[in-house]
């Protein structure tokens, strides 16, 4: 007997994130698309990770999270931030960032909500949305830098506004808000009931002296926002899947009660060894260093080809334009380059409601430098 089956998804399409990563192993070629690196990590992160194991840490942890590793995360928080979360009632550990954004809009999102969205945006804030009956409002970023107009963020809330999805250092486009910006936000959401995410998963990884504002360092945002965090991300371990959720205690405990029914709580080990990673502020603090001098090894070594060269501020990608080199649409100029020159990248587009093709797709590189620099190579002959 046949099952009807609807889907609750308005596009149902497997992540454009799966589909490069898929087309690139299939034709052997480079893979600057999802963002992950093809280095190593950090010695002592594997030691510690082990000392977990071998210490019998191995069954589940609270469903906050092991107490020193939220120790260590409200510590840093309140050394970079000001705010010290108590880490009792406004600090959760989740497997990976996705999941605690996932988490953060099922707790607080009902059917007929509406949730401001900034194009484009990352994919898994539009489908999250739609899962928990909700209707993303989707306000097109500025081009090309990408800034937010708050002009029209103003005419597009509504009675039915329930939140607001932040994201900096922004992927894919490495744009960064600024002062005026959290300025702006909060006359906007002041006297509303409007809550907020902000994605920083990026955090550490911002360039040229450029300082990353989180929410939680502004005493009205921290108050209506879940403060969204990566380990992954921080510690070139994208496959460990490990992130965090600041919060208020009433924003915390509609989460947790999801929450606690979509994990219950993350792998004991790997919170051991982020918790001791944590002591050393040099693992995060010098991050930003570290991928700005990879951020300029790829834009000084495409310098001579035909590719258009954005800003990119903070995350660890590099928009690049191709205008001068096809007339072709981003998808199909991405599969292509891919195919024939095999380098993978993502294209721009995907990330729009309306599918706006700028011309530009992103690259990853968060890359060895010998990745890089065969990257570049294969570019500068296009």
């Amino acid at each position: 007997m046949p099952y009807n089956i609807h889907s609750k998804l308005t596009d149902n399409k497997p992540s454009i994130f799966s589909v490069m990563s898929a087309l690139a192993r299939k034709e052997g070629a480079l893979n600057l698309s999802q963002g992950f690196p093809d280095f190593g990590i950090d010695t002592s992160l594997m030691e510690h990770l082990n000392d977990a194991v071998r210490k019998g840490l191995n069954q589940y942890a609270p469903m906050a999270g092991l107490p020193a590793l939220r120790e260590q995360i409200a510590l840093k928080t309140a050394k970079l931030h000001g705010k010290l979360y108590d880490i009792e009632e406004e600090i959760t550990v989740v497997p990976g960032a996705t999941l605690g954004i996932f988490a953060a809009i099922s707790a607080v999102i009902h059917p007929g909500d509406e949730v401001i969205i900034f194009d484009p945006a990352y994919d898994s804030y539009q489908p999250t949305i739609e899962l928990n009956g909700g209707k993303a409002i989707q306000i097109p970023l500025t081009f090309p830098d990408f800034s937010i107009d708050w002009k029209q963020v103003s005419e597009a809330i509504s009675s039915k506004t329930r939140m607001m999805i932040l994201n900096s250092p922004h992927n894919p486009s490495g744009a960064m808000l600024s002062q005026n910006d959290l300025k702006e936000l909060k006359k906007i959401v002041a006297n509303t009931n409007i809550l907020l995410i902000s994605d920083e998963v990026y955090e550490h990884i911002t360039f040229d002296g450029r300082k990353h504002l989180s929410f939680a360092g502004d005493e009205e945002l921290a108050a209506r926002s879940f403060v969204i965090a990566s380990f992954g991300k921080t510690y070139h371990t994208t496959g460990w899947k490990m992130g965090y959720v600041l919060a208020p205690k009433a924003l915390t405990k509609v989460l947790r009660e999801g929450y606690q029914f979509m994990a219950f709580s993350a792998h004991t080990p790997t919170q051991y060894a982020f918790a001791k990673m944590l002591e050393d502020t040099s693992s995060y603090l010098n991050l930003g260093q570290f991928y700005q001098r990879k951020r300029d090894l790829f834009r000084q070594s495409i310098e001579t080809s035909r590719f258009k060269i954005f800003p990119s501020y903070g995350s660890y990608f590099q928009l690049l334009g191709f205008d001068a080199i096809t007339h072709e649409g981003d998808v199909a100029f991405a599969e292509r380059l891919t195919k024939e020159f095999k380098i993978a990248s993502i294209p721009i587009s995907v990330f729009y409601k309306n599918q706006t093709d700028n011309k530009i797709l992103r690259f990853c590189f968060a890359k060895k430098d010998e990745t890089i620099l065969k990257a570049a190579e294969i570019l500068c002959k296009i």
